[in-house]
């Protein structure tokens, strides 16, 4: 599902994940569903950017997501 809809672009939004080299970073649209906008309030707000998008960044959080092992860090 990522394909090339997750994009990383030393040029854009200084290397962050983005969408389609949009200046969409994913930590953005994660932001908005967190906050409780449903896909098609961030489509319609956002017009450039596609239902596929928005599951391309899912996507990628959910495989970012995928740790063998968390470490507690002592601070």
């Amino acid at each position: 599902m990522i394909d090339k809809r997750i994009t990383i672009d030393p040029s854009i939004c200084h290397g962050k994940p983005c969408i389609r080299g949009l200046r969409y970073p994913v930590e953005n649209v994660l932001e908005w569903l967190a906050s409780g906008m449903s896909i098609e309030e961030i489509l319609a707000d956002y017009e450039d950017l596609e239902r596929a998008d928005i599951l391309a960044v899912l996507d990628y959080a959910a495989r970012l997501a995928q740790v063998k092992r968390v470490d507690r860090l002592v601070s």
